[in-house]
Order: structure tokens, then C-alpha cells, then sequence
């Protein structure tokens, strides 16, 4: 039920019961930081709104009538309820302030956010934090399930009902085992070559796997070899492939210390653009608050 106009004014009932206390339109704007002028005019509104004279003013201060007395009794009770409500908000808010749950990419997870994290605890040390290292589908699904409080996603698209920023930009790499017939191959695959070879590969719904789809029907490819292996972590594959196992598509942030130790090989394909963005997602309409604001602005600094 909506409050009638003429009590919605709290500040100016509270404003009242500063005056009713020091005696003093002056003292009373100096203790609600407000000039004595705004303090006055703000009176006189409420005077006017309840349709009641409340203060009599002397050349010895100010002073409530009778009927500023009886109205200033009954808003006591008003103001100090709307003081506890403010102050139990207060504590839900340093509550939720003080946890912060993040859904990151497997990539991401891995590669960027150990970092991110450490500078989020040097501004929130009392922070407790959770990561949950998932695909990019499951981020996503857990966003808009208010599982999570901010998310990080790899895939190239995001579903109704989410918000998103690119905070980063990454490479998708084919990688092989150097002694794979592919790492002497110094002009590279084709794109169909790639497609038809079946990859240890991530599961389906995993960013890394959506953006590779996406690149090849840019080559009006729409279907893959059926995946040698079907691994979901990205310290597997790795492992898999430098093994012999068989080609992976993995971030270059994912495979940068392999290739510079040689354990395994890049393998460039040819007209196949596999650049793709990492990004910040939200639920849309939710303006980001507190620690999860703070990580959203450590991910998007440049590096």
C-alpha cells in the first residue's frame, strides 16, 4: 500500500526532532550538514505537506507548538524504525560483501583469474572467495540461475538475460606432440583437414570448442570428426596430446610455456581465423557492486 504524501518525508521528520531537541533551527541543520536556510525551507515544506503548524519561532530560538510536539512524539517511532532498517541493510550488505562467488572458463580459471585474484585480496583481505572452474555453457547457466556473482566465458556467444564485457583478447592453437607428422608441416592444414581429423578435445559446451565450430563454418564447415578423446581439462589434454594421443585445439595462453619447452608443436592452419574474445558476463540489469566490481576492473586493465 503506498504512504500517503504527507509522511514519505523522513529526513524532514527527523529534521524535526533535531529542532524539538536542541531548540535550535541552526544546530539541528549544522548536525544533518545542511545549511540553516535549507533547513528552514525544508521545515516550512513540511509544515506546509501536513497542513499544520509545527514550529514557533523566537528571537530566543525555536520551539515546537503543541501540535509539533504530539506530531513529533508519533514520527519518533517512524524514525528510529527507518534507523534499524538502514542499519540491518547495512549489515545483508557488508554480509554479501564480504563473499564473492565467480564462474570462470577452464582457460580462464586457470590462467588469468590466480592473478586477478591475488590484487582483489590486496583491496578485500578479509575476502572469501569461490571459484567455480566450469565451461562456458555451465558459466553462463549458473549466471542466470543467481548462482554465481560475476562469470567468465570464452564462447562466442551469450544467451538472453546477461550482460558482458570483453575484458581480454586470446588465440585458439592447434597443437601436436613434435614428433606428430602435422609439426613438419611448415605451411600448415587447411581447415578441412582439421575438421576431419579427429582432436583430443574438450567437452561439448566448453567456449573453446564453440569458438572453433563458429571458425570453421566461416569455411562453410558444419561438421567435425567425431573427438578422439573427450577430455574436461585442459592440463589433460595437453598431457594426452604430448603423449601422441592425437591434434588439440587449446588456448595459446593455455599451451605458451609447452611450446617455449618444445614438448609440443604449433601447427598453423591455413585461412582460419581463430581469434576470439574473453569476456565478462552478469546477470542484464544488475549494476556490479563492491569486490565483484573491483575484479571486473582488475580483469579489464590492460596488461
Amino acid at each position: 500500500m503506498p504512504l500517503p504524501p504527507q509522511v514519505t518525508d523522513l529526513t524532514s521528520l527527523d529534521l524535526l526532532l533535531s529542532v524539538a531537541r536542541l531548540g535550535s533551527i541552526g544546530q539541528a541543520a549544522a548536525e544533518h550538514r545542511v545549511s540553516q536556510p535549507a533547513a528552514s525551507a525544508r521545515l516550512r515544506h513540511l509544515e506546509r505537506r501536513l497542513g499544520l503548524t509545527l514550529l514557533h519561532r523566537t528571537p530566543r530560538g525555536t520551539v515546537l507548538t503543541p501540535t509539533g510536539a504530539l506530531v513529533a512524539d508519533w514520527a519518533r517511532g517512524v524514525v528510529e524504525a527507518a534507523d534499524s532498517l538502514a542499519a540491518a541493510v547495512q549489515t545483508l550488505r557488508i554480509s554479501h560483501e564480504s563473499r564473492l562467488t565467480v564462474a570462470a572458463s577452464q582457460t580462464v580459471a586457470e590462467y588469468l583469474l590466480p592473478a586477478w585474484l591475488v590484487a582483489l585480496r590486496a583491496r578485500h583481505p578479509d575476502l572469501a572467495v569461490t571459484l567455480q572452474a566450469v565451461n562456458s555453457a555451465e558459466v553462463t547457466a549458473r549466471l542466470l540461475a543467481g548462482n554465481a556473482d560475476l562469470g567468465f566465458v570464452e564462447g562466442p556467444d551469450l544467451p538472453p538475460g546477461l550482460d558482458a564485457d570483453t575484458i581480454a583478447a586470446d588465440r585458439l592453437t592447434v597443437v601436436v606432440a613434435p614428433a606428430h607428422p602435422w609439426a613438419r608441416r611448415r605451411r600448415g592444414i587447411a581447415p578441412a583437414e582439421l575438421a576431419a581429423t579427429p582432436l583430443v578435445s574438450r567437452e561439448a559446451g566448453s567456449g573453446t570448442r564453440r569458438v572453433l565450430e563458429a571458425a570453421l563454418r566461416e569455411h562453410d564447415i558444419d561438421v567435425l570428426a567425431a573427438p578422439l578423446l573427450e577430455l574436461s581439462s585442459t592440463t589433460a589434454i595437453k598431457h594426452a596430446v604430448a603423449a601422441g594421443s592425437g591434434p588439440a585445439v587449446l588456448s595459446s595462453l593455455a599451451v605458451s610455456t609447452e611450446l617455449a619447452a618444445g614438448t609440443l608443436a604449433a601447427v598453423p592452419v591455413t585461412g582460419l581465423n581463430l581469434h576470439r574474445r574473453l569476456r565478462a558476463a552478469w546477470p542484464a540489469g544488475r549494476q556490479l557492486t563492491g569486490p565483484a566490481r573491483d575484479l571486473y576492473a582488475i580483469a579489464g586493465r590492460p596488461r
